[in-house]
């Protein structure tokens, strides 16, 4: 063999390595990591049924899931870089984050749903006002959106936070405890709300109507947003979309949502979901006047540490 042609028989093999090499990094996806409640309910129809996995597909993005309790450890993965994304969470989670100095950005928020969080009592309770829960154990969730929604309700009586004793439960444990009479009032959110009126005589002594918007926030890290506008934009498109196709098959949607809600019963979400808008909005700037009264109200009450400024935030908006 010659020099020449063992030569060349050397660069034609190291050029195929280096192809071979270089083939599946330039093929491999990149990872979105989005974290998620088991009541997130738009992630959650993406989640079931592929749509997000599809309409990221072109741009060689695969998506990883990951669920957490509740909103509050979801917002400490997302500020410490554990995931990408998050799905919705209560309007008063972003708040407490950013009193902590969490560096978020909005990308995303579900227009007010007042109604799909109440102040419930047991139907034979002498608790017939507001103004009747002083001295009570309430249970609440804490930093979520019911607490916010019991701290508004109390000041319209003319209570205050410490004029009642609170009982900082879990949805679950809130409702065991209603059920068995270890608390004078729950306050809770849907589905939990819906389920509880299903399966349990009481009644509504306040909901968010006139004291508390509930709007849902979408979230994710300002370096996030600034390095991947393109993948923000197709995930707030199908969260749209999803919103739209939810109150428009309400059933259809209930039956799916049901098994990955503890199998509840699809005429319970069903009725659950009608309390709430799904329509997701970009968040403006005026928008946040309901977060700054959230955030007074906490720090009026001692349950924020510093007083916070709503409008120091980062939000994304399409290019």
């Amino acid at each position: 063999m010659s020099k020449t042609h063992s030569n060349r028989s050397v660069l034609i093999a190291v050029s195929l390595a280096i192809g071979l090499l270089a083939a599946p990094i330039a093929e491999a996806a990149q990872q979105l990591r989005i974290g998620y409640q088991k009541s997130s309910t738009l992630i959650s129809l993406l989640k079931s049924q592929g749509t997000l996995e599809k309409a990221l597909a072109d741009q060689n993005i695969a998506i990883s899931w990951h669920e957490f309790p509740n909103g509050q450890p979801l917002l400490e993965a997302l500020n410490v870089g554990n995931i990408d994304l998050s799905a919705d969470v209560a309007d008063t989670v972003p708040v407490f984050a950013q009193a902590a100095g969490a560096d978020l950005a909005y990308f995303a928020q579900e227009a007010p749903s007042p109604s799909a969080q109440a102040i419930i009592v047991r139907e034979d309770s002498p608790i017939t006002s507001l103004a009747d829960l002083k001295g009570k154990k309430v249970a609440v969730t804490k930093a979520a959106g019911v607490h916010y929604l019991l701290i508004a309700a109390l000041n319209k009586a003319g209570l205050k936070f410490s004029d009642i004793e609170p009982a900082y439960l879990t949805p679950a444990d809130g409702r065991a405890a209603f059920e068995n009479r270890k608390v004078d009032a729950w306050v809770t959110w849907e589905p939990f709300l819906s389920s509880a009126q299903q399966q349990l005589p009481t009644r509504i002594l306040a909901d968010g109507k006139g004291l508390a918007d509930y709007q849902r926030y979408y979230l994710t890290s300002v370096t996030f947003a600034k390095r991947h506008p393109q993948v923000l934009q197709t995930v707030f498109d199908e969260l749209v979309k999803t919103g739209d196709w939810l109150r428009a098959n309400p059933r259809q949607a209930a039956e799916i949502l049901g098994p990955l809600w503890g199998n509840l019963d699809p005429a319970i979400v069903e009725k659950a979901n009608a309390k709430r808008s799904y329509q997701v909005r970009l968040v403006q700037p005026d928008s946040l006047a309901e977060q700054q009264k959230i955030a007074d109200a906490f720090y009026g009450a001692s349950l924020l540490p510093t007083s916070v400024d709503a409008r120091e935030v980062s939000i994304w908006s399409p290019q």
